[in-house]
């Protein structure tokens, strides 16, 4: 069962976060899964993601390739089985039997947006108590600290 990582936004964005997240995920040699909540949004990071500083190879959810996707970017129902990392943004839901089979699930929302908070603080109830293991990780400080 893989950990479910909090990471808790608040001097950065998600379009800052999540590129450093596929990235250290695909070193460590896993596919991922980035699900959001709104196919839109997911277009907009499927451009940031081909513009950006480093090659991180990826599809939109929806082509004949998908199950070959070394990064797969899905709204809710979209995924495919097999994602060994699965980073959620925008409150898109995990469900704890997710966990079971991923090696980490990275949960990433808005500190400064109190519905993402509401969202983020419901989803830490419902995985911890189906059991998955959970860190909450926070940038108040200037840098990622992992809180207790």
């Amino acid at each position: 069962m893989g950990n479910a990582l909090f990471y808790h936004l608040t001097r950065s964005t998600a379009e800052t976060l999540v590129p450093s997240l596929i990235a250290k995920s695909r070193q460590a040699g896993w596919r991922v899964e980035l699900r959001g909540a709104e196919a839109a949004r997911m277009a907009r990071l499927d451009e940031l993601l081909w513009q950006g500083d480093g090659f991180l190879p990826h599809g939109l959810a929806g082509g004949p390739h998908d199950a070959m996707q070394p990064v797969l970017l899905t709204v809710a129902g979209q995924g495919t089985a097999g994602a060994d990392c699965l980073i959620a943004i925008d409150g898109a839901g995990v469900d704890p039997a997710e966990c079971a089979t991923a090696q980490r699930v990275c949960i990433v929302f808005d500190g400064n947006d109190e519905s993402a908070l509401n969202v983020a603080r419901s989803q830490w109830r419902m995985l911890t108590g189906a059991g998955v293991p959970a860190e909450y990780w926070s940038e108040a400080g200037g840098r990622w600290e992992k809180k207790r």
